[in-house]
Parts: C-alpha cells; sequence; structure tokens
C-alpha cells in the first residue's frame, strides 16, 4: 500500500499564491528588506527628457520666430534707407521762348517687323519727316521758303510712302506737283527704271504689312544759283526709307527692304522763268537698295530678296545701309 502527498491547494481566487522560496516559513526574504536607491534628476537630464519629448514644437516655434524677425529686420533697414537717400540734381535746361511742341505720352507700339533692326528706332511714316524752320535766305522771302518746303514735303510723302502710289497708282497726281516745263521729263522716268531713285513702285506680287514704313533722314535748303545762271531754292533730301514686307522667315529683319536716296530739289525764283518753269523742279537724284529682289529692281520696281543682294562688302557693318551720312556709292551685288 503507497501512500500519495496530498496535492497542493490551488489559491482561493482574489488571493495572490504563497511564494516558492527556500527561507523559512514566515521569514521576509533579503531583498525585500534592501531599500530602493533614489536617483535624483539633475538640471541637465531634464532639458534632455524636455527636449526629446517636444523637439518637433521647439524647432516650430523657433524657426518662425527666426523668419519673422528676418522679414522686421529687412523692413526697417530698407526704410532707414530710403530715409537716408536724397534726391539727386542734374543739369537741366529751361524752354525757348516761342511756340513749341512736346512729345506726348502715347506709348510705344509694340515689336513689329522692323523689331532687331536699326529702323525699330526710326519714325513712322509722314512722322520721319522733319522740315527746318522757313527762314529768308537770299532772294526768298520766308513765306516763299516755308512753300517750297511744303512742296518738296508733299512730293516726297506721294512718291515713297502713299499705298496706292505704291502700288502702281497715282501717276497724274505725282506729276502735277512740279513745274509744267518738267512733267514730260518726270513722265519719261516712270517709262524706264530711273524714277527709282526718288520714287517707290512695288512689284507684281509684293506685299508689305500693315506696318508704316521707317523714315529717318535730313532736309537742306540754301539759295544758290544753277548752271544757267537762275537763282533758285535748292532743297537736298537725304533719308532712309525701311519697308516691311511680308515673309515667313522670322529672323529679325528678313522682311525689311531698305532705300537709301539723296535728292536735289530746285524751285526757281518767278522772277527768273517763265510761267511754265514756276515751280516745283527734280534736278538730280541717287540711290540704292538694299535685301531687295535683284530682277526687279533692274526694272525701277521693289520687291523683298534674298538677304545678299544689295548689301555693302562683307566687311562692312550691314546696319550701315540705314544710315542716312553713309555715301551713295556701294557696290552692286545684283
Amino acid at each position: 500500500m503507497t501512500s500519495q502527498q496530498p496535492a497542493d491547494e490551488p489559491s482561493p481566487p482574489g488571493r495572490p499564491a504563497p511564494l516558492a522560496c527556500d527561507d523559512e516559513p514566515g521569514r521576509v526574504p533579503e531583498w525585500l528588506r534592501q531599500p530602493d536607491e533614489e536617483h535624483p534628476v539633475g538640471t541637465r537630464e531634464r532639458l534632455r527628457l524636455f527636449w526629446e519629448e517636444h523637439t518637433r514644437a521647439v524647432i516650430a516655434v523657433v524657426g518662425g520666430a527666426l523668419v519673422l524677425v528676418l522679414l522686421l529686420g529687412v523692413g526697417w533697414f530698407d526704410l532707414w534707407r530710403r530715409a537716408g537717400e536724397t534726391p539727386r540734381s542734374y543739369p537741366t535746361t529751361s524752354p525757348p521762348p516761342g511756340v513749341s511742341a512736346t512729345s506726348d505720352a502715347t506709348p510705344a507700339p509694340p515689336a513689329d517687323n522692323f523689331a532687331g533692326t536699326p529702323a525699330a528706332a526710326f519714325a513712322e511714316g509722314a512722322a520721319g519727316i522733319t522740315l527746318p524752320p522757313a527762314r529768308r535766305t537770299g532772294v526768298f522771302s520766308a513765306s516763299e521758303v516755308a512753300a517750297a518746303l511744303a512742296d518738296v514735303r508733299a512730293a516726297m510723302l506721294l512718291a515713297r510712302l502713299d499705298r496706292k502710289f505704291l502700288a502702281g497708282g497715282e501717276l497724274d497726281r505725282f506729276v502735277r506737283m512740279f513745274a509744267p516745263e518738267s512733267r514730260s521729263s518726270m513722265r519719261a522716268d516712270f517709262r524706264d527704271s530711273s524714277f527709282a531713285s526718288y520714287a517707290t513702285r512695288l512689284a507684281p506680287g509684293a506685299r508689305l504689312t500693315a506696318d508704316q514704313p521707317r523714315v529717318k533722314g535730313r532736309v537742306t535748303y540754301r539759295a544758290t544759283r544753277d548752271s544757267d545762271g537762275i537763282r533758285v531754292l535748292e532743297i537736298t533730301t537725304n533719308f532712309v526709307w525701311a519697308y516691311a514686307f511680308r515673309t515667313l522667315d522670322p529672323t529679325p529683319g528678313a522682311g525689311v527692304v531698305v532705300v537709301h536716296d539723296t535728292v536735289v530739289w530746285h524751285v526757281p525764283h518767278p522772277d527768273d522763268v517763265t510761267k511754265a518753269g514756276v515751280g516745283l523742279w527734280l534736278v538730280e537724284a541717287d540711290s540704292y537698295a538694299s535685301n531687295m529682289d535683284c530682277v526687279s529692281i533692274d526694272k525701277g520696281l521693289l520687291a523683298l530678296g534674298a538677304s545678299s543682294y544689295g548689301l555693302p562688302l562683307d566687311t562692312e557693318d550691314p546696319d550701315a545701309v540705314f544710315d542716312p551720312d553713309r555715301s551713295l556709292d556701294i557696290a552692286d551685288t545684283c
């Protein structure tokens, strides 16, 4: 007969199970009798713990503060700088006495087909023909000088800028601007190519853009005598005319044809000529063209051509053709 040890009875619910130890019953273990050691937390440790817990918040606050300080500093410095500046003075001139006109405040037009060329700085159309003041010169009174200058300007406007004339019309109107005695020779010029030195006719199929031609030049007058000893008011015009033709080439200036002319006009004194000789005479004209079509220019007609046609020598600045002071003595490249 064997004896069995009674099994340990489980602890009642809600009560802790007895500790299993080798100590004597009822004796408190040695490790429970040892007091817990306290470790005081210093200032550095508190900062470390605080930084670990609030790093993102601190960075956001500090960053915002720095940005605000920077903006305030820049604004203050700019105000301080402006307050320390004094207006700069520069020399000016007083308007002269008399009647005057000042340029209006109309803004410059947007870039057009002349952009990228010297002609972009030229006046548009008729605005480019400025007449000198009319004064008594030799035997010609101031009013006679003014009338002669006005006649020359009107002839230039029609011959170089009028769209109907450029397209082949208005010839009779142009011829009637001259003294009756000179009209037959004027008509003869339009039967060959000689008129191209003082008038513009477009070749068939050539089309200008809507842009006004650009104009730059000079008008000079003096009292003198012609080869027959007749007293005349001699008016010399020296102008560059830039025309914008339609083209698909986007290169600056690709569609611009330049004509540079120098024309000498005479107005004889009415006491020195017959009635048929009174009025405007065209006595001399010379010109060159650039970027034009050679076949058309041989007929006195203007059209867009290859960029190499009509240009000066390669060693010369190509912009020279836009300069009214350039010599008309230019190599023919056609």
